[in-house]
């Protein structure tokens, strides 16, 4: 055993073993495929070491409705090429409408208001409807349909009616500022743009239109615009047309567009540390399989239940939100602050609405720890069964809050993945106690290691982590990345064939995992992946700032700090004015979570040979790592920079 093994927090019960969907699986491989495993241990290793067993097995037990016919489960040989289910011709809507579920579809609750349901009749009808409106726009199989909308019943009819189609689907909340939006939106040449004239936040209005305007004049590929008003029932844009006249059609008829397996179903956008945020496709296939097998096995959720996660359309947790529709599940979509009108309204909503999973990040629920809410006391949380926390990890004390002040008795589960996979790679097992600062086990078909830099799996100690053998989410390419060089560049230039993802990750010989931050430079801004190239975008526009470099340390105890340094032009001194010209730019071009805790002033940015700046070495030598342990010197333009950042690490951060 490992040295001060945490205590255990929950062990699930008899009963939720014997029920669980993941107990049940077991039971089939063992009638159907003659296969016995004794523990979830075995099962994950079986379910690594033979990839296309299992895999074909997961096809096989959620029965998915293929309208051709596989030859063998994968082909092309190493990662990045694999290939899957070759002649299989499918639909991930198709999928979703196969459940005749009682009870809602989708509960809606807007912030300040009361809930609103929508029946599988009425989701069905409206799908049907909008599908039948994108098609008369001329929207063909392939063809791209984007969002610019809250989390609202209308986005996951559109992106419904797209797939049914075999259209391809991506969305941006309306926070994302109008260079943002184009960043993304203009790399896949979108046919039709659903948009809404504003969102509600904290109380607030923020009107749209201006953005949804300038950003559409940008976008020249767009033939329809689709305005959904949410603030007030005018219309505002003069050359659309209204959501309720595209989805009034009652006589529509879903039908659904099989497609091939590893045809794209949408894009999500996860930002580097240079150039365009860099458009993530997914296949229809690759993410049908993947999320039947997350939902069903690692969060348990059963047809009729309520699926509830706090997010917004520009994360993949929105995507993944959808997911629960397969199995039958009711989704509970909330709109506005976690916040407002105090931190304790999500949790008397999921009180109010039987919520029976509830999903959040791991800053909300420390930010619940710090403000000392006791959701226990006030509310009602009998129906809850499970808490999922993802977007950053979750320090130990965040698990101890959750089981003294929300429910004794929930499971909680931890987890981690990502907008590259749409789904987590490790989280929750229904069968295994949970540990104290710990996520409870890697996900089925998830070969995960820690490597250290020669590539030697690692127990018990921090390495790199990986993914050494293929799943069907991984990307099917980077739109626009014709020879696949930022693809391979994101995940397989330091290990052969392997997949590296960029996190920090501790394996412990009792097969539970400990994520440590970041080991790349994207930003895990509060959950939010942030690359660092949209605040340089920014940075460019602020007359004083010359140049600069950003990077976020995850601190103990759940907190983030995110200093933004400066090289000021000749003539300039960062002043308040200067700062406050950053915060205003970020805020205006992206999001505030963009802007930096503080600015600091340096006379040069360290730089590679090449010209590249150095934001991972710069991360490591503040996180108390030395120079010369932190980055190759001599592949460096300048490395006497590097002192300055030394210094700051040694006379602000090394006492904290």
């Amino acid at each position: 055993m490992t040295q001060d093994t945490p205590k255990i927090l929950w062990t699930p019960g008899q009963d939720l073993i014997k029920n669980s969907n993941l107990t049940s699986y077991i039971a089939w491989l063992q009638e159907a495929k003659s296969l016995h495993f004794s523990n979830y241990d075995e099962l994950w290793k079986w379910s690594v070491d033979e990839v296309d067993a299992f895999w074909e097995s997961i096809y096989e037990y959620f029965e998915v409705i293929d309208h051709g016919k596989y030859n063998q489960v994968t082909s092309g040989g190493h990662m990045p090429g694999v290939r899957w289910f070759e002649g299989s011709e499918i639909n991930y809507a198709e999928h979703i409408f196969r459940h005749a579920a009682d009870g809602p579809a989708i509960i809606f609750q807007r912030e300040g208001e009361d809930p609103v349901e929508v029946s599988w009749d009425e989701l069905k009808q409206k799908t049907a409807a909008f599908a039948e409106y994108l098609l008369a726009q001329g929207v063909e199989k392939g063809d791209r349909v984007v969002g610019y909308i809250p989390n609202i019943p209308e986005a996951t009819i559109a992106f419904l009616a797209t797939c049914s189609i075999g259209a391809v689907w991506s969305s941006c909340s309306p926070d994302f500022g109008a260079s943002s939006v184009v960043d993304r939106f203009l790399q896949i040449a979108p046919k039709v743009f659903v948009t809404v004239d504003g969102y509600q936040y904290g109380g607030k209005m923020f009107d749209r239109t201006a953005v949804v305007e300038e950003v559409i004049n940008q976008l020249p590929s767009v033939k329809a615009v689709v305005e959904i008003p949410y603030l007030t029932s005018d219309k505002k844009l003069a050359t659309s047309d209204l959501w309720e006249a595209c989805v009034s059609n009652d006589s529509s008829k879903l039908t659904f567009t099989p497609v091939p397996f590893s045809h794209p179903i949408w894009v999500l956008y996860s930002s580097g540390t240079t150039g365009q945020p860099k458009a993530i496709t997914h296949s229809q296939g690759g993410v049908l399989l993947e999320h039947l097998k997350y939902v069903s096995f690692h969060n348990d959720v059963r047809a009729g239940e309520r699926y509830f996660w706090y997010t917004t359309t520009g994360w993949m947790m929105w995507n993944f939100v959808q997911a629960t529709l397969l199995c039958g599940a009711t989704i509970v979509l909330y709109d506005g602050s976690p916040g407002f009108p105090d931190i304790k309204s999500l949790w008397k909503m999921a009180a109010d609405l039987r919520v029976n999973h509830f999903g959040t990040s791991a800053p909300f629920i420390v930010a619940c720890m710090k403000a000392k809410v006791d959701p226990a006391s006030e509310f009602d949380l009998e129906a809850l069964r499970s808490i999922s926390s993802t977007g950053s990890p979750l320090p130990p004390e965040g698990f101890s809050w959750v089981y003294d002040h929300v429910k004794k008795d929930v499971w909680l589960c931890s987890m981690s993945g990502g907008t590259d996979v749409c789904s987590a790679f490790v989280g929750g097992c229904p069968v295994v106690p949970l540990y104290e600062g710990e996520i409870q086990r890697r996900a089925l078909g998830c070969a995960m290691y820690a490597f250290d830099e020669k590539g030697t799996p690692q127990i018990n100690s921090v390495g790199e982590m990986v993914v050494t053998k293929p799943m069907p989410s991984m990307p099917i390419y980077f739109w626009n990345d014709t020879d696949q060089e930022r693809y391979k560049e994101s995940y397989f230039e330091m290990f052969p064939h392997v997949w590296r993802h960029g996190d920090w990750l501790e394996i412990t010989d009792r097969n539970t995992l400990i994520i440590k931050g970041r080991s790349d430079a994207t930003l895990n801004r509060h959950g939010i992946r942030i690359g660092t190239a949209e605040i340089y975008q920014s940075m460019s526009k602020v007359e004083a700032i010359q140049d600069s470099l950003v990077v976020n340390l995850e601190l103990d105890g759940g907190h983030h700090y995110m200093p933004l340094f400066v090289v000021m032009k000749a003539g300039y001194s960062l002043s308040e004015s200067v700062k406050k010209q950053i915060a205003q730019q970020l805020k205006a071009d992206y999001t505030s979570r963009h802007v930096p805790d503080e600015v600091i002033e340096v006379t040069e940015i360290p730089l590679t040979i090449s010209g590249k700046k150095m934001e991972a070495p710069v991360k490591k030598i503040l996180m108390g790592h030395s120079a010369a342990s932190s980055a190759n010197l001599g592949a460096m333009k300048n490395p006497h920079s590097l002192q300055v950042f030394e210094n700051f690490y040694t006379e602000k951060l090394k006492a904290h």
